[in-house]
């Protein structure tokens, strides 16, 4: 029985970033056939499409490339930047595009990450650290609209997803995040890393908030280059390069009391594991994906029982 499987609730896929993409076209990434086969090859039948372009973005031409290796596409990804004034219009253009390419292939989830106050790249500091009482009443109404408009629009659902160098990073933050919007239009995507990295308890946010949980990524966190990053004010793109996200059970949190407590929740879940790598040679991802699927097969509830 593969991790991909259904026997429990939780449905494991992966995406495109466990491969070291963080991109639509970078030379130092792995390039998009490698990454299907891979992928396919390792045992997954979901995954996510990734940044926008990395995977073709024509309909057809997709469903091709997917449907020659047994894979399905769970969700896509975008960034917003809805706490800046008039930012609607540059936002729904992202959305459209990936939520129109992903709802192409059955997706039925949406993410949405905030954008991050240092560069993705190169880390370098590129805007507020802390968003004033306005900035932040943008993006929380601004999510609550996008999260219905993605709804009314292609049927998909809003999950938004707290990262490190971002406005919605700690527990405090996430918390504060949930409070002030609405559960009818956002869910969350539970980062397992992200949540640890920034200090968060992933047991604590799933046993507080049941029913705003709707998506999951899956990767784990090492306390020692976490620990480093703190001491020294590191941006998440070096604390990547250091090694910061580590294929499991090298790290935190420890997984089988997450998956457990998931599954208890009840309902069908997707549980993508994205393990940070970039930029990483292109023979190191394809081991670990291997390791990182048989140890989730392992893993209750995802088993077979």
């Amino acid at each position: 029985m593969t991790a991909t499987s259904t026997t429990s609730r939780l449905t494991v896929g992966s995406a495109p970033d466990s491969w070291g993409v963080w991109f639509p076209d970078d030379p130092q990434q792995v390039p998009a056939e490698r990454f299907l086969d891979e992928v396919a090859a390792a045992g997954y039948r979901w995954i996510e499409l990734g940044p926008y372009g990395y995977l073709p973005t024509d309909p057809s031409a997709l469903q091709d490339a997917l449907s020659a290796r047994d894979l399905r596409v769970s969700a896509g990804t975008v960034f917003e930047h809805l706490h800046r004034e008039d930012s609607w219009d540059s936002v729904w253009s992202q959305v459209s595009d990936v939520a129109g390419l992903a709802g192409s292939q059955g997706a039925t989830h949406l993410v949405v990450i905030p954008d991050m106050w240092r560069d993705q790249a190169d880390g370098s500091v590129i805007g507020e650290r802390h968003l004033d009482a306005e900035a932040w009443r943008r993006k929380t109404s601004g999510m609550d609209r996008l999260g219905r408009a993605v709804r009314e629009e292609y049927g998909m659902q809003v999950v938004f997803h707290p990262h490190a160098d971002s406005h919605v990073d700690t527990g405090a933050a996430v918390e504060r995040f949930l409070s002030d919007t609405d559960p009818e239009w956002v869910s969350l995507c539970v980062d397992t890393g992200h949540l640890s990295y920034c200090g968060g308890d992933n047991l604590a946010v799933i046993r507080d908030h049941p029913e705003r949980i709707g998506y999951v990524h899956l990767k784990q966190v090492d306390p020692a280059v976490r620990a480093r990053v703190e001491a020294e004010d590191l941006s998440f793109s070096a604390a990547v390069r250091l090694g910061a996200m580590v294929e499991p059970p090298r790290g935190v949190p420890d997984l089988p009391p997450v998956l457990e407590a998931l599954e208890a929740l009840g309902r069908p879940l997707f549980c993508i594991v994205e393990q940070d790598l970039y930029p990483c040679a292109p023979d190191v991802p394809y081991p670990i994906a291997q390791r990182t699927h048989a140890y989730l097969a392992g893993c209750r509830p995802l088993r077979a029982r």
